[in-house]
């Protein structure tokens, strides 16, 4: 935009010195205006027509013949006075982007209103800002960055609301009405350009992503950029995964250490964990807007800079209502400074908790009014459970894990959410390995999280040759599973056809049996178990599969035996074994395997039934 006076054209132009400026012209100056170290030697008529506050200044000088003004606390400085002081000697004045907010805020400090002069500074640099910069893109981008530079004029002159509102409507049209033009920083692509060479030159339309403008906004500085998301939530039109994706963008932009070291020095904490807690608190309402992953990376990197309470309870409110999309790794949250732990267990408990309780909140809510056999459990509690056990594998290789910590963890999880019991075994057996000091009592309530009749054949394989574990444990395995290969045996002597699972064949072949412990007789074990210690894996859900179906599984247990070393300690107390129950005590408190025995929870692969 340009502004010209017809006629002569004067142009200011710098002396020698470098610190003094005036105009080429016959006419003598008669005023001098000091704005920081620059002089500027000007006149006086062309001056006060436009400006009112250099009117009231003259009106204080003392000296007749020649006057000086300071004026050091101009916004924009030397800069903006000289576009405001070609603008009254009506010579070119280019405005852009890049000074329009300078020399507005400079027009504004001298008082170029219409009230002075019909069609001054302050009138046409507005009209400039409506109706060029402020329809561009770029632009408003360009001048709203410029606004910080110019605090407390700039917001008082609604250049940052301007700005803002400009960039959030725009970010809030419908995609495909956007073009790669409206964003600067992208490099586009030749197709992108329309102009693929692969098409002859035929121009061809390409769809615009709905996240087009959250790699500009990206450039902002945190308050505007808060200001910016705000705007477009309040309009509705831009979904939550979208803004999402630019909070998390803007997260990697500015913290590109997230989840590790986020701060060297006092400062930088400081900064960081102020943009952490904006973060957290601009994330949309709605599930799923983010990544279960970017949430638990946001908390570990609250945790390292002592976040607020509130922003980390947030967090885990968030994190629980998506918690069956977590990973293992990204609950590995590493304890804050004075704990012995490696990891941060405390902060697990609270986040499955929360789980189990909006789990149960919804389940509530989806069961009001109804009537009938109880629902099986949700595809979301069992990958939970899988999660914690898995998680429990981890931590468990920490030697400075309290075993109440371990264990208030691995109860948490829901008994008919636990399927299968094999990943929790290889937890205890990890913890008994890592913790060789347990006493006796201490490794009874341990094992007694595991539900035998929920260990796979290759699990049992493994827990019958292992010496870790109380004899009683293994006891109970052996008798289960030969009950198992007795029941697989009748199920396929009566017919050819599968029943149901293996295990629901011993719940229900053997309720009146698990009250009492098996003997010596009723334990039959017919080879070797070849060497011990042998290397045991989880197979996940393999003993969901019917063992009708399955030979080798029966090969397995029937190739189990227990090691020479138990099965003398067993022959040494078979008296005693044939009197005492099946399931052991922990410190006089009935063990949760007992109760499995007395009223077996049905899962879903024992509810079904076939009729032959």
């Amino acid at each position: 935009m340009k502004f010209m006076k017809l006629g002569s054209k004067p142009d200011f132009f710098q002396s020698d010195g470098k610190d003094i400026r005036f105009v080429a012209t016959d006419l003598a100056a008669d005023i001098i205006i000091h704005v920081g170290n620059i002089k500027f030697h000007l006149h006086k008529f062309p001056l006060l027509s436009r400006s009112h506050r250099l009117q009231k200044l003259m009106t204080t000088t003392t000296d007749e013949k020649f006057d000086e003004i300071c004026i050091s606390d101009i916004p924009g400085g030397a800069a903006a006075f000289e576009i405001c002081a070609k603008f009254c000697y009506g010579m070119t004045v280019t405005l852009n982007a890049h000074n329009v907010t300078a020399a507005r805020c400079a027009a504004e400090y001298l008082e170029m209103h219409e009230t002075v002069d019909k069609g001054n500074l302050i009138y046409k640099i507005d009209v400039f800002l409506r109706t060029s910069i402020l329809r561009s893109w770029k632009d408003s981008i360009i001048v709203l960055q410029t606004t910080k530079s110019f605090l407390p004029w700039s917001e008082e002159l609604k250049l940052i609301n301007h700005c803002i509102e400009s960039i959030a409507s725009k970010a809030s049209i419908d995609a495909s009405k956007v073009e790669w033009s409206f964003s600067y920083s992208r490099k586009k692509l030749p197709s992108e350009n329309r102009l693929n060479p692969h098409l002859n030159g035929v121009r061809k339309d390409n769809s615009v992503p709905k996240d087009w403008w959250v790699e500009d906004l990206c450039e902002l500085e945190m308050d505007y950029f808060k200001k910016i998301i705000l705007a477009i939530k309040s309009k509705g039109k831009v979904c939550s995964e979208v803004i999402g994706e630019a909070l998390k963008s803007f997260t990697y932009r500015k913290l590109s250490s997230l989840g590790k070291e986020c701060a060297r020095n006092v400062a930088d904490a400081t900064k960081n964990r102020f943009l952490l807690e904006t973060i957290i608190s601009l994330l949309p309402s709605e599930k799923g807007c983010v990544s279960c992953s970017f949430l638990l990376k946001l908390l570990k990197a609250g945790s390292l800079l002592h976040c607020s309470g509130s922003s980390n309870k947030e967090l885990v409110k968030r994190i629980g209502r998506q918690l069956e999309d977590a990973s293992v790794p990204d609950l590995l949250i590493p304890s804050i400074s004075g704990e012995n732990t490696i990891y941060d267990i405390d902060m697990v408990l609270n986040i499955v908790e929360e789980f189990i309780m909006q789990d149960n909140n919804a389940s509530i809510g989806d069961l009001q009014g109804l009537s009938g056999p109880a629902l099986s459990p949700g595809s979301s509690k069992i990958s939970v459970a899988k999660l914690v056990d898995d998680y429990l594998v981890e931590v468990a290789r920490d030697p400075n894990l309290p075993l109440s910590k371990f264990i208030d963890l691995a109860e948490l999880v829901p008994s008919d959410s636990r399927l299968v019991h094999d990943e929790l075994y290889h937890a205890i057996d990890t913890y008994l390995k890592e913790h060789p000091g347990l006493s006796k009592s201490e490794r009874k309530k341990l094992c007694a999280l595991m539900d035998c009749k929920k260990l796979s054949v290759d699990a049992c394989a493994h827990v019958v040759q292992n010496e870790r574990l109380p004899l009683r444990l293994v006891v109970q395995v052996l008798y289960f599973e030969q009950m198992r290969v007795s029941s697989t045996t009748t199920c396929r002597a009566e017919s050819g056809a599968s029943y149901g699972s293996s295990r629901s064949a011993i719940t229900t072949n053997t309720e009146d049996e698990c009250d009492g412990a098996p003997s010596m007789k009723d334990l039959k074990p017919t080879k070797s178990a070849g060497e011990k210690g042998c290397e045991w894996r989880s197979e996940g859900n393999n003993s969901s599969k019917s063992i009708c179906h399955e030979k080798s599984s029966n090969d397995k247990v029937k190739g189990m035996a227990m090691p020479k070393k138990m099965l003398g300690k067993l022959l040494s107390s078979k008296g005693q074994a044939g009197e005492s129950s099946s399931s052991y005590d922990t410190s006089g408190s009935p063990s949760p395997n007992s109760a499995n025995c007395e009223e077996p929870k049905l899962t879903p692969s024992r509810n079904l039934r076939y009729s032959v």
